[in-house]
């Protein structure tokens, strides 16, 4: 099919999805991933899963969906409390795919789907971190949400947003200190490198025409995103980052950049 690669490319930004591992596997990787986290220290991370097979991806494109893990008190269903990771995600409306919602889950339930049990994780230095909680905290995540998704979402303008650029849209918003989009936009044309998406327009084209989370209408030219790699190389350019690893289910943190 013409339009596959652009159909399957970006998928997995959408909170329901039917578990490829066994229960055991996913509760086990998602434990892993927590420990990992911990053990680094890390109060905020960016965390990524891989929602479509490698083989679907475009060149330069690891992961599929990727959100804001922050430690925090989690209600129990026995009403008791523990302390844990709770995902801050912006996630594809489900029967609405051009559009999405804020919603937080938990390890288990972000890596319910994945098609494979396969964690990047970004660990921001100690203040970018204190600005991320911050900004969680406050509401500043909601203030720059747009719910006008699209999978191929333009990092330089507001027109439409998908989860990676929100992530990137948070982590700005905490870096400069404000919620206004305009200037958000500014710095991230000025300091952001975006992945270029290597497909045709053709196909692109085809996708928008008949794919509701699928459009152009945001891009001049060549067609760039944002990715959970380039997030990672802006952070380390820039020197607030700690480290980025992909955590396998072996339990081995392989470096990234």
């Amino acid at each position: 099919m013409i339009i596959a690669s652009i159909t399957t490319a970006h998928a997995g930004s959408t909170q329901i999805a039917e578990p490829k591992h066994s229960v055991k596997e996913i509760t086990t990787f998602a434990k892993q991933v927590e420990k990992y986290a911990a053990k680094q220290g890390a109060r905020a991370f960016i965390i990524a899963r891989m929602g479509r097979p490698k083989k679907d991806l475009p060149k330069g494109i690891s992961f599929t969906h990727t959100a804001i893990a922050v430690y925090s008190d989690i209600q129990l269903g026995n009403g008791k409390t523990a302390r844990g990771y709770a995902i801050h995600n912006l996630y594809q409306n489900e029967g609405q795919l051009d559009t999405s919602s804020l919603v937080i889950d938990y390890p288990t339930d972000f890596f319910w789907g994945a098609e494979e049990l396969k964690a990047g994780i970004i660990i921001p230095s100690q203040e970018l971190q204190h600005r991320l909680i911050e900004a969680i905290t406050s509401g500043t995540h909601r203030t720059v949400h747009n719910s006008n998704y699209s999978v191929i979402a333009n990092p330089f303008n507001s027109q439409f947003q998908n989860c990676t650029e929100h992530t990137l849209d948070v982590i700005n918003a905490s870096i400069y200190q404000t919620t206004n989009i305009k200037r958000l936009k500014r710095n991230a044309k000025s300091y952001f490198q975006p992945q270029r998406v290597q497909t045709s327009r053709f196909k692109l084209m085809l996708g928008s025409a008949f794919m509701d989370d699928v459009t152009t209408k945001d891009h001049d030219g060549k067609v760039y995103t944002t990715t959970f790699t380039t997030i990672a190389k802006y952070l380390k350019k820039n020197q607030l980052m700690q480290s980025s690893v992909v955590f396998n289910q072996q339990g081995n943190a392989i470096k990234l950049i």
